[in-house]
């Protein structure tokens, strides 16, 4: 059957139910996909090594005759097929496990070409399940697929392997030649880059590395320059739309920060006019406030919003819990106290009475600043005029959910919008997946913050953790716990913060008040537990993550955490962030049960760095962008991302030439570089 590009990949032969959902597995659906799915790596056999030259852990290709064959079952009963491979200056031996039909396969005395890593094992030196292909009298080194040249290694899928895959994709070469290339003609002189059709080629089999650099360069840029374009573009067709503009008072700025109880640090007051200068814009404000734990970002968006209201209109605060919101509240309430602003509270939990009263007051525009979780997404909620929209913790909402905010209002007047973050993103990345906001960065912490010692405690060193932690409740500091479940799990094998509570309760601190908050509690035992610890009740405070954020507890000077294994840098980070706020020296225990290099690794940068970016970029390389954004896993994006660390002079050069584009050019009229931009809109949409 005669297949294009379009073609399912059920059309092509050899591809019945079983192959199907295999390469489905791997995100092939059709002819496209499978030329587009590129090798995780190449090996380089394109050098035929004489036998004798051979050196173990060396990856080569060598060229024989088949001396001898033979199957035979290990002490386990798995066959395992050996056969000596000779040549004009000696002999090695080869070992395929499982593959007994290999026997019939190869005879003796036919030549063979073969390639991999010889390695020692219980037989002795031999290759290992190499690579192999037949010499056929007629063919040459330039006909081979899977020997005798740079060869592809494709991830992989059970039963579907890199030589499968080859054959399959060499059948199809041809196919590539009909791919158009989206990218204009201008774009690929300013960025230096070959043909489309000629980088995919190359890619799967490339004649040398220097080629294979060109055409990974090609892809490398090709990503980008698409991702650069669809976030430029949502910028300007942000910038198309209409805002209320804010203009600076100078008055009530000047008694705004004469009101604090503390001095503003230089990069709070850079990013709070920052801010208040996109406001008094004629188009929406779109802008990124992130800064490391603790480093004031509510006191410079307390200053839009107080603006805001003294024009008339209002503000937004949208929080991902009821325990961040209600902080938010307080905090707003105190720092707005003597401006005569009126702020609601609006969360789920609320008597549908109170709830009723507060959007009434929202409608009318009486309430001016209001403040809650996902409740306020609530198609029920009008009103008045929205003029500023603050996220907090912005990664934890769908796109869906914030465009909700931004086209609340009837009027059609789009409200300026500001993300904040306490996961610092490496700039690379920030430039790259938030290309349309602007950013403001809070590097400095207040006065008084004193670095929190932390410390990874061994399990022999467990009780006397427990008696420092003790002597630390006697002074009168009260303790936070940690724990990654709920409930317990035998699957997994690690704390609850259920038994957590119960065991500490009833054993080492059964003479002091433990508490326990999670997010499977109902929120008026949720407030009653955080208001008990604020107040003091509770010496110990046993939780789950949800007091990962807006926690503000300055009498709590130790942040104990279980199973720190599984817990990633950033978020260690931001549990750490929750003490050391007040005027006591605090600590950071970290208890894991894992002893492997990489755990170990990790934990040892939390505990020698207290630079938020630098833990968020550690975590990058190990997570992967989807957890430190909190956006679903993407192949095509995380892999597009984690380059993006590594290549930060390029990419700053791709969105130039990416602006310069968009500048002169109508995107809309290139069809087939905006169907390719469209595939990155996910990321594009991250604000």
């Amino acid at each position: 059957m005669t297949v294009n590009l379009n073609s399912k990949i059920s059309d092509l032969d050899g591809v019945g139910p079983s192959y199907l959902k295999k390469l489905e597995k791997l995100g092939i659906n059709t002819i496209r996909d499978l030329l587009f799915y590129f090798p995780r790596r190449w090996d380089d056999f394109s050098k035929i090594t004489p036998i004798s030259n051979i050196k173990v852990g060396e990856a080569v290709s060598v060229k024989g005759v088949i001396w001898e064959i033979n199957t035979k079952k290990s002490r386990k009963g798995t066959p395992v097929t050996e056969a000596i491979i000779t040549d004009d200056t000696g002999t090695c031996k080869a070992v395929w496990f499982n593959q007994p039909w290999l026997e019939k396969s190869l005879e003796k005395g036919e030549e063979i070409f073969l390639a991999g890593t010889l390695e020692f094992s219980f037989t002795g030196a031999s290759f290992v399940s190499p690579v192999f292909e037949k010499v056929h009298e007629e063919g040459t080194i330039e006909d081979l697929r899977h020997v005798g040249k740079i060869i592809p290694v494709y991830s992989e899928t059970d039963g579907l392997n890199s030589k499968w895959l080859r054959q399959k994709i060499a059948g199809l070469a041809k196919l590539v030649y009909g791919i158009k290339d989206h990218l204009p003609e201008s774009v690929k002189d300013d960025l230096d880059l070959i043909e489309l059709s000629a980088a995919i080629r190359t890619m799967h089999y490339p004649e040398n590395f220097d080629e294979l650099k060109k055409a990974q360069k090609r892809m490398f840029y090709d990503n980008f320059f698409c991702l650069f374009c669809a976030v430029l573009s949502n910028k300007k067709e942000t910038e198309k739309n209409k805002s209320i503009v804010i203009d600076y008072d100078e008055k009530i700025g000047k008694e705004f920060v004469e009101s604090l109880e503390f001095t503003l640090t230089d990069s709070q007051r850079k990013s709070a006019w920052q801010i208040l200068k996109d406001i008094s814009r004629t188009y929406p404000m779109n802008r990124l406030l992130e800064g490391d734990v603790g480093s004031g970002k509510t006191v410079v968006c307390a200053m839009p919003a107080l603006m805001v209201a003294k024009k008339g209109y209002q503000t937004v605060i949208l929080a991902p819990t009821e325990i961040l919101a209600r902080q938010h509240f307080e905090s707003f309430k105190k720092l707005l106290g003597k401006f005569e602003i009126k702020i609601d509270l609006f969360i789920g939990a609320q008597k549908e009475s109170e709830k009723k009263e507060i959007l009434k007051n929202l409608k009318e525009g009486e309430t001016q600043i209001i403040i809650g979780t996902h409740a306020l997404l609530s198609p029920d909620i009008k009103f008045w005029t929205l003029g500023l929209v603050v996220v907090d913790e912005q990664h934890r909402f769908g796109v869906e959910q914030r465009e909700v905010l931004k086209k609340i209002n009837e009027n059609g007047i789009t409200p300026h919008f500001l993300s904040m973050s306490a996961t610092p993103i490496p700039r690379t990345l920030a430039i790259t997946v938030f290309g349309d906001l602007e950013i403001s960065t809070l590097t400095e912490m207040p006065q008084g913050r004193e670095k929190v010692s932390t410390f990874l405690i061994a399990p022999e060193k467990r009780r006397d953790g427990y008696k420092f932690i003790d002597e630390q409740i006697e002074k009168g500091r009260q303790v936070f716990v940690i724990c990654p479940l709920v409930s317990a799990s035998d699957k997994l094998g690690v704390k609850s913060a259920e038994e957590e509570a119960k065991r500490l309760s009833e054993g080492i601190f059964k003479h002091r008040k433990v508490g326990l908050v999670h997010g499977r509690l109902k929120t008026e035992e949720k407030e009653k537990v955080m208001k008990d610890y604020k107040d003091g009740k509770i010496d110990i405070l046993v939780s789950t993550s949800v007091i990962e954020v807006g926690i503000d507890i300055p009498n709590a000077n130790i942040m104990l955490i279980e199973g720190a294994e599984r817990f990633g840098l950033a978020q260690l980070h931001q549990f750490r962030g929750r003490v050391g706020r007040g005027e006591h020296k605090s600590y950071c225990f970290l208890f894991t049960d894992s002893d492997s290099e990489i755990t170990m690794a990790r934990l040892d940068a939390l505990l020698k760095s207290e630079n938020g970016f630098e833990l968020a970029e550690r975590d990058l390389e190990i997570r992967g962008p989807g957890e430190l954004l909190g956006i679903k896993q993407s192949g095509k994006i995380d892999d597009t991302l984690l380059e993006a660390i590594k290549n930060p002079d390029s990419i700053h050069k791709i969105r130039d030439v990416a602006e310069k584009y968009l500048s002169g050019n109508n995107i809309s009229e290139n069809q087939i570089l905006l169907e390719k931009v469209a595939e990155f809109s996910t990321a594009a949409k991250l604000e």
